[in-house]
């Protein structure tokens, strides 16, 4: 994948397995090499920042990378039936989520609608670690870094499967940023063997 982002950032991708006859071995079966879980954001479709095709990512997104029941039952899909041996769970600087998070502690701001107070409300114990961590504005990249972390951790809290997956050596979590002015996915951790 980091190949593929190397690609991209330098403007030379191949679009590799995105023709008819991919399309056609992929009609029955679907065996992709790793699960990605990001941000809904248009700036960052997967398959196009890591120069990817058809079949290759098994992609999990909604705003603001939140996990839920549907992200773990789909990422548990990903490991125990497709085989997948690696999730890449997606950030990114500048994300709408993370500063709606940001902004919701200010009492001056009007509230949410809610269904998307409670999809950041995942969001905001990152935005109270920072604003307990320092003494000037809540900086969004620190707090889209620290629920990063908060997202590894809870998929990791919350399904057994993918954690036996990781201490039985089948499988690897990589909690990656994405910086979208420069193209560029940086590893932020990794938790099992790649």
């Amino acid at each position: 994948m980091m190949r593929g982002n190397e690609r991209f950032i330098a403007g030379t991708p191949q679009h590799p397995r995105q023709d008819v006859d991919r399309r056609h071995q992929l009609a029955e079966r679907q065996t992709p090499r790793a699960a990605l879980f990001g941000c809904s954001d248009s700036r960052l479709a997967a398959e196009i920042i890591f120069d990817k095709g058809l079949g290759d990512l098994f992609v999990v997104r909604n705003a603001g990378q939140v996990i839920s029941e549907s992200v773990v039952g789909s990422l548990e899909y990903a490991v125990s039936v497709l085989g997948v041996k690696l999730i890449v769970v997606l950030g990114h600087d500048a994300c709408g989520a993370v500063q709606a998070a940001v902004d919701s502690v200010d009492p001056s701001v009007a509230s949410l609608p809610p269904h998307i107070a409670n999809l950041i409300d995942k969001i905001v114990p990152s935005v109270r670690r920072v604003s307990q961590e320092s003494d000037g504005p809540i900086d969004p990249s620190v707090v889209g870094r620290y629920h990063l972390e908060d997202t590894v951790a809870e998929l990791l809290e919350t399904s057994e499967l993918i954690s036996e997956a990781i201490a039985e050596g089948r499988l690897a979590i990589v909690g990656a940023n994405y910086r979208l002015s420069e193209g560029r996915a940086t590893p932020d951790l990794v938790v099992g063997n790649i």
